[in-house]
C-alpha cells in the first residue's frame, strides 16, 4: 500500500490542517483506492505563535501600556508621500473629496459668476503656455491644465473651498497628473520631492494663491483625511492585522532560522512508514519537505511532489537552508513532481535548476493571485498529475 504524507503550507493550524488534508485524501483516493493518507500538521507544533501575547507591538495612546496625554501625530514626511501616492493613482482625488464637501447647486441668479470662473480662466491661459511652466516633472501640463478647467466636479469644489485652497489644490493636481504620464511612459523618470514642491508652489501661485513658499507644502484635504484619519484607523488595527498576517509571515520566518527540529519530526514520521511513500507538500510544506530529503537519504520515500512551492527559488537565491546553489541536488533525492500555477506568483519551477532531477508541470486553476496560490486542492488537474506517478 502506498502512503502518501501531506505537509500544509504556512499559517495553518487545526483544525483547518485535518479539513485540507481530508479535502487532499478525496482528490487523490476518487483516482486511486487503497492509499494511506498521513497528515502532517507541522504548524501546531513548529509553526510561529506571539509566544507574549503580542507585547511586540508599540501601545496605543491612552492605553495602560500607553501615554494618555499623547498629542494627535504631526503630519509627517510618510503621510505626505501616502497623499502623493493616492494623487499620482488618480490626480482628481483631492478634488473630488473637496466636491464632496460643497453645497448642493441650486438655480442661480442672473448676473451670479460661479466661483470656479477665475481658476478656469488661469488654466486656460496657462495651457496656453504650454508644457514649460511644468517642464522640471515632464511633458502634458497643457493637456492637464485644459482637462482640469473643463473638468465636472471643479464647480462643486469651488464651492466648499476658497480661491487660494482651490488654487493650491489645482496645483497639486497638476503636478500628480504630469507626473503620474511620466510614471506610464516607456522611460519612466520621476522628479525628487523639492522639485515638485517647488513646481507646485509656482503653478498655485500662477492660478491665485499667495506666495508662501514651502509652508503650504501638501497640507491638502487628502492629506487630512488620508495622512491622519486613515493612518489612525490603520494604528488602532495594527493588532489585528499582525495577528491575521503573523501564522504565515512567521512561519517562513521561524523555519528558516530554526527548522531543524521540524525537519528531524518529519524524519522520525518517514522513517516509521512501510515504503513506497510519496511526500507531498503545498508552499512552505514543499520547502520543508525538499529541505528533509536533501539532508538525510530516506528511501522510503520514492517521489517528493510540491505545489505552488518557493524550494527553488530558495535555492538560487542562496537561502534553501540544506542546500546552497550551484551544489546539486543529491542523488538520494527521489523523483520530483513541481506543480506550479502560472498566475501563482509564490510557485516556481526547478528543471532548469537541476536538470533531469525535476518535472515541472503547469496547472491553471483560471484564478488571479493570491487565490491561485490556494486553489491547487480544488483543481482536478493536480490530483490526476499526482496519481499518475504515485508509487
Amino acid at each position: 500500500m502506498t502512503t502518501v504524507v501531506f505537509l500544509h503550507g504556512t499559517g495553518v493550524r487545526e483544525p483547518g490542517c485535518s479539513a485540507l488534508a481530508g479535502r487532499v485524501a478525496a482528490g487523490l483516493t476518487a483516482l486511486r483506492g487503497g492509499l494511506r493518507i498521513v497528515p502532517y500538521s507541522w504548524g501546531d507544533t513548529h509553526g510561529a505563535t506571539l509566544a507574549a501575547g503580542g507585547g511586540s507591538l508599540p501601545p496605543l495612546a491612552g492605553t495602560a501600556r500607553g501615554l494618555a496625554e499623547t498629542p494627535p501625530a504631526p503630519e509627517t514626511g510618510d503621510d505626505t508621500t501616502s497623499a502623493w501616492a493616492a494623487l499620482y493613482a488618480d490626480p482628481y482625488a483631492e478634488l473630488a473629496l473637496a466636491a464632496a464637501a460643497g453645497e448642493p447647486q441650486g438655480e442661480r441668479p442672473p448676473g451670479y459668476a460661479p466661483p470656479e470662473q477665475p481658476l478656469q480662466a488661469r488654466l486656460a491661459a496657462l495651457a496656453a503656455e504650454g508644457d514649460a511652466p511644468a517642464a522640471d516633472l515632464g511633458p502634458g501640463l497643457a493637456r492637464a491644465a485644459t482637462e482640469l478647467a473643463a473638468h465636472p466636479l471643479l464647480a462643486p469644489a469651488a464651492q466648499a473651498l476658497d480661491p487660494a485652497e482651490l488654487a493650491a489644490l489645482a496645483a497639486r493636481s497638476l503636478a500628480a497628473r504630469v507626473i503620474a504620464g511620466a510614471l506610464d511612459a516607456d522611460t519612466p523618470l520621476a522628479p525628487v520631492g523639492d522639485t515638485r514642491d517647488a513646481v507646485v508652489d509656482r503653478l498655485a501661485e500662477t492660478l491665485g494663491a499667495p506666495p508662501r513658499g514651502t509652508e503650504r507644502g501638501m497640507r491638502s484635504l487628502l492629506l487630512r483625511f488620508a495622512g491622519s484619519a486613515a493612518s489612525r484607523a490603520v494604528v488602532r488595527r495594527r493588532r489585528a492585522l499582525t495577528e491575521a498576517a503573523h501564522p504565515a509571515a512567521g512561519d517562513i520566518l521561524r523555519y528558516l532560522t530554526r527548522g531543524a527540529a521540524l525537519r528531524d519530526d518529519l524524519r522520525a514520521l518517514l522513517a516509521g512508514l512501510e515504503p513506497p511513500v510519496a511526500l507531498i507538500g503545498h508552499s512552505l510544506g514543499g520547502i520543508i519537505a525538499l529541505d528533509t530529503l536533501i539532508s538525510a537519504p530516506l528511501p522510503q520515500v520514492r517521489l517528493l511532489v510540491t505545489a505552488g512551492s518557493q524550494g527553488p527559488f530558495l535555492y538560487e537565491s542562496g537561502s534553501l537552508p540544506t542546500l546552497e546553489h550551484p551544489a546539486p541536488l543529491p542523488p538520494h533525492v527521489p523523483d520530483w513532481l513541481n506543480l506550479y500555477d502560472p498566475r501563482d506568483l509564490l510557485g516556481y519551477v526547478g528543471a532548469g535548476l537541476f536538470p533531469g532531477r525535476v518535472t515541472d508541470v503547469a496547472v491553471d486553476s483560471r484564478q488571479p493571485f493570491p487565490a491561485a496560490h490556494s486553489a491547487y486542492w480544488t483543481n482536478p488537474a493536480v490530483y490526476r498529475h499526482i496519481v499518475d506517478r504515485l508509487p
